[in-house]
């Protein structure tokens, strides 16, 4: 288990309500962007009603999920477990513990489809099982405190224009809308930087370090409020972890103290990495983590 202030993420088997004002918005006006994340949101479910449906899995009509494939997917995050073993960048050379993650469940079979699918073809529906799996996974991880941060990672500016949406502010405000996760709140307090932060699939550790390193900071009207404040970062994919370090990176130069993070998702790390790729499920020892 790992602790860090007054925020400890867990092993699980041991709760968020989002802002209203929860939403990625990129470099772009807070209005204008809130009004850009709407119409994208409206335009997907359109286009779920409109367009020919089938099973995103399976191949079923009449539904983005059919209900076997919703079963196997719900089976795959029945048991959140602790992934940052197979993170390269969240563990030191000595193999500790630097940010403790953890998974709804692995980046495969149903799972991987419905996400893909929710990401990149407009099956705004499937938030309606995806949304459950991350509450079980942040659940899991956070328990019964109260007063913690959920910071979401930002899309990049280039993948929310091409979507009209951020996926994970998505998720959570799903969440916040049901009351799932009463006792938590979620600031959007990451933007992304300028630079070559974005296209690392496929790249290695080191490739995927370098591309996001300083590729992330915290919007100055947030600062503040993060000050001395437990928090927890939420991405839907853990490869390599870069992108978790970089963002705890950033909330922790702002004041905030990083606990850990969540992710609906963990993959084996992608060809060049560092690390093997077997064991994802294996939950590391207790260990410290650090405000980095």
């Amino acid at each position: 288990m790992g602790t860090v202030g007054r925020c400890r993420v867990r092993d699980p088997d041991r709760t968020v309500v989002p802002s209203d004002d929860a939403r990625h918005r990129g470099v772009h006006p807070a209005r204008l962007a809130r009004l850009a994340q709407g119409v994208g949101e409206a335009f997907v479910e359109l286009l779920a009603v409109l367009a020919p449906v089938e099973c995103v899995c399976c191949g079923f009509e009449d539904s983005a999920l059919c209900g076997t494939c919703a079963r196997r997917l719900r089976l795959l995050c029945a048991r959140p477990f602790r992934a940052e073993g197979q993170a390269p960048a969240l563990l030191t050379a000595e193999g500790a513990v630097i940010l403790p993650v953890v998974a709804g469940g692995h980046y495969r079979d149903e799972l991987a489809q419905a996400l893909l699918s929710f990401k990149h073809l407009g099956q705004g529906r499937l938030a309606s099982v995806l949304a459950p799996a991350l509450g079980k996974a942040i659940r899991s991880a956070v328990g019964d405190a109260a007063g913690v941060c959920l910071i979401p990672v930002p899309s990049s500016n280039a993948a929310f224009r091409r979507r009209g949406f951020s996926p994970v502010h998505l998720l959570l405000g799903r969440l916040g809308q049901r009351g799932a996760l009463p006792g938590l709140h979620m600031t959007d307090a990451l933007k992304k930087a300028p630079g070559p932060g974005s296209g690392q699939k496929g790249l290695g550790r080191g490739e995927r370090a370098r591309r996001v390193r300083g590729s992330m900071t915290v919007r100055l009207s947030r600062k503040r409020s993060l000050e001395g404040r437990a928090c927890v970062i939420v991405d839907d994919v853990l490869t390599t972890g870069a992108t978790l370090a970089e963002a705890a990176r950033a909330v922790s130069s702002a004041g905030g103290v990083v606990c850990g993070a969540v992710v609906l998702a963990a993959t084996r790390p992608p060809a060049g990495s560092d690390q093997p790729a077997d064991g994802l499920d294996t939950q590391p020892a207790p260990t410290q983590t650090k405000n980095k």
